[in-house]
């Protein structure tokens, strides 16, 4: 059931309807009913591993936490006749037990998303690699196995949960069907954003008020993911995927702007539907965390990823990069480096080593692709690098006596920025595989075959002149917009300050040019993350 399609929308002003009607403490259940409603409406086999999911950490929490009570109430109770050696060898245990269980539980949830979404693809790499050694090796691959919608983002995020529980960041949800409904709720179910326990409960178990400013600001958001969405990605995805499914019948300069092309379409899909989410929870009065933050405005691939899909950034930066950067081992290193290659490299080596590690578990993420691996090693390797020589970066800048406070130096950093980003979607973007990938970046700069830019070959690829000019014109809005967020103005708290004329007006505007101007295809308008 895709947010694009009437049905969809039935079946939410219905389960809104319902949610206001009913008592303030079931409205809460009721979310849980209509959410796993939504995700059988995909089909009955795929809700087992949802519910898997939901009852593994749920299980998981509550055993790592009365691991943890018995052991505090163990160290109390025999305070006076237990030593300091025999207090901390009773945590370490303790400490361990829980890390089994956390673990375990892990595994599990991991597991079965390793197992369908990368089983096949392990298994024919491994072979290959035997195969390189003159061993013939016959592995049998795992039947095909649809993917379940949102199966990595569930996972995430009922993990999230149970590293929160066994940090002892909060204490574990008594009630299943809650830690059902933090999984399973249903607008974020298909591409996320990716949830905290903690931050979403307040607004998603305490069965909110009506109140008509979040319907009108969640309608709000709603239609400006579907201008987005409909007027901009859907488009722009037309010429993306002529381009990319023949890559080498283009020289480079077709292909520099597919990869632009290919920018506006995942930014608008991806952002867009992210809005769409937003909205949708905003109605039921449940707030959910922003995923993008005018990411093409980055002065560096860093921070770049600080503004795109900010809560698996964020996911990535909490569970993976702290713990394997402040682990024991990355320590160790990093004590050894300062003696023997300086306080920067020293302290520099680890951050860089789990960056590494942090893009490498983004590109398998996108994937089981080596396009994507690469994909996600090529940022990482930007990141690291970027780093590494940053007083060498900085020495440069004080030799050539750049300001950086200047606004043409800014300006080329978001420049700068801007191309290397798109450097990378050519491997996430290359369904030919990534040979095919570097080919076309070298073609960008070596072999531009100019004369290919002409009106017959843009007609050819399925758009006509009017496409085109709606594209720039969506493309100049949207510029604009971000602009004036990025200056830290609310835009949807400014329009409610207008008189009611001015603000129906523009509702009126949007969704007329919605209807009018969005692109619909014969194969449908589905989101580019929802398989994920």
């Amino acid at each position: 059931m895709s947010f694009t399609i009437a049905l969809f929308w039935c079946f939410t002003f219905g389960g809104i309807l319902i949610y206001y009607l009913i008592p303030s403490n079931i409205r809460w259940v009721w979310l849980l009913i209509i959410s796993y409603l939504y995700y059988l409406s995909f089909g009955k086999k795929n809700i087992i591993f949802l519910i898997f999911a939901s009852v593994v950490v749920y299980i998981g929490a509550l055993i790592v936490e009365k691991i943890q009570r018995k052991s505090d109430a163990y160290i109390s109770n025999n305070k006076a006749e237990l030593d300091k050696e025999q207090k901390k060898k009773k945590k370490n245990i303790t400490k361990h037990k829980k890390r089994v269980v956390l673990v375990v539980a892990m595994l599990l949830n991991f597991g079965i998303l390793a197992v369908i979404k990368y089983g096949n693809f392990a298994l024919l790499n491994i072979s290959s690699i035997v195969g390189a050694f003159g061993i013939n090796a016959t592995w049998g691959l795992f039947g095909k196995i649809a993917m379940p919608i949102g199966l990595s983002f569930f996972t995430f995020q009922s993990v999230s949960y149970l590293i929160d529980v066994y940090q002892g960041k909060y204490k574990a949800e008594r009630n299943l069907f809650k830690i059902c409904l933090f999984v399973s709720f249903f607008p974020q179910i298909m591409q996320g954003p990716i949830g905290r326990y903690d931050r979403l409960k307040t607004t998603l178990f305490t069965g909110n008020t009506f109140q008509l400013k979040n319907i009108q600001h969640g309608l709000q958001r709603v239609l400006w993911g579907f201008f987005k969405k409909l007027i901009l990605a859907d488009r722009a995805g037309v010429f993306v995927n002529y381009v990319f499914l023949t890559p080498d019948n283009y020289g480079g300069a077709m292909c520099i702007l597919a990869v632009l092309m290919y920018s506006i379409q995942l930014y608008m899909d991806f952002s867009g539907g992210i809005d769409i989410v937003i909205g949708v929870a905003q109605m039921f009065g449940v707030s959910m965390d922003e995923n993008f933050r005018q990411p093409y405005f980055s002065k560096s691939i860093g921070e770049f990823w600080r503004r795109w899909h900010i809560t698996l950034g964020t996911w990535m930066k909490d569970y993976i990069f702290y713990p394997f950067c402040l682990s024991r081992s990355m320590n160790k290193l990093g004590k050894w480096g300062k003696k023997h290659l300086g306080k920067h490299l020293g302290t520099t080596i680890p951050i860089c080593l789990s960056n590494l590690l942090i893009f490498f578990v983004v590109g398998v993420w996108h994937g089981a692709e080596w396009r994507y691996i690469i994909y996600g090693m090529y940022n990482g390797i930007i990141i690291a690098f970027s780093n590494l020589m940053e007083p060498v970066y900085k020495f440069g800048l004080k030799k050539c006596h750049i300001n950086q406070e200047r606004y043409w130096w800014k300006i080329f950093q978001i420049v700068r920025t801007f191309v290397l980003v798109n450097i990378g979607w050519v491997f996430d973007c290359s369904v030919a595989g990534v040979s095919s990938a570097f080919r076309m970046i070298a073609r960008m700069f070596t072999d531009l075959q100019l004369g290919q830019l002409n009106s017959d070959m843009f007609i050819r690829i399925g758009l006509v002149n009017m496409d085109y000019i709606i594209l720039a014109i969506g493309c100049l809005i949207v510029f604009i917009i971000s602009v004036i967020k990025e200056k830290g103005v609310q835009i949807r708290e400014k329009v409610d300050t207008k008189p009611i004329a001015l603000r129906w007006t523009i509702y009126y505007l949007l969704i007329v040019t919605i209807f009018v101007f969005g692109y619909v295809t014969d194969t449908g308008s589905g989101f580019l993350y929802a398989n994920f």
